[in-house]
């Protein structure tokens, strides 16, 4: 029988490693959406990861959406919108949440517009995240990105750069940009399991030439 790749639907791929897990399989939470073969590696516990997702509460609504392909290291940390606070009026203090009375302060208004929201958390595809890195709300980190172990993510991150620091900033492209242009156009992590097992060292290398020849070809 011809291998295909490991089953993205197993939640440990690596039978003597139970630290590492297909991460999409233990995903409860209904706002966090996960692709194939992102995978999350704890030292401690690999079900830490959605503890590791901060704020996220349920009457905000908004997402965390990581695509296929991407690795995420232990404690890498993702602060949703439920961590903001106003910041117009005298005070920040989120006083309605109390209740016992300051709940007055909510009634009447669209919970969404008074506390700021900068909308979904986005991943792209075939991104690595480093060791204890933070990404704040509403950043978006494109397709092949690296970040940074320990960085803070404030900002959103083009395709293929490399950042890294607090606030992390873009140390350098990992390709120019036609072939930036070119990856974005062969998007390799959409194939199927098939044509990515027989071009896998297409994949690892870099001819780029032939790797488009080979998207092209149906």
């Amino acid at each position: 029988m011809l291998l295909q790749g490991p089953n993205p639907h197993k939640i440990h791929p690596l039978e003597n490693y139970p630290h590492l897990v297909f991460l999409k399989n233990i995903i409860t939470h209904p706002n966090i959406e996960v692709g194939d073969y992102t995978y999350y590696d704890d030292t401690l516990d690999p079900y830490n990861f959605e503890k590791n997702v901060l704020y996220h509460f349920d009457f905000i609504g908004d997402k965390l959406i990581i695509g296929k392909f991407c690795a995420i290291a232990c404690g890498a940390k993702f602060i949703m919108n439920g961590a903001n606070h106003e910041i117009t009026p005298i005070s920040t203090f989120p006083f309605g949440i109390f209740g016992n009375g300051w709940q007055k302060i909510n009634e009447g208004v669209d919970l969404t517009e008074k506390y700021p929201n900068k909308g979904n958390t986005v991943i792209g595809n075939d991104v690595w995240i480093g060791h204890d890195a933070t990404l704040m709300p509403g950043v978006k980190v494109g397709n092949g990105a690296v970040i940074a172990s320990k960085s803070v993510v404030t900002r959103d991150v083009p395709d293929y750069a490399i950042v890294g620091g607090n606030p992390a900033q873009v140390i350098r492209m990992r390709f120019n940009e036609d072939a930036i242009e070119r990856l974005l156009g062969i998007a390799w992590w959409n194939w199927s399991a098939e044509k990515i097992t027989e071009h896998l060292h297409l994949i690892n290398s870099i001819n780029l030439d032939e790797l488009e020849t080979v998207a092209h070809n149906k």
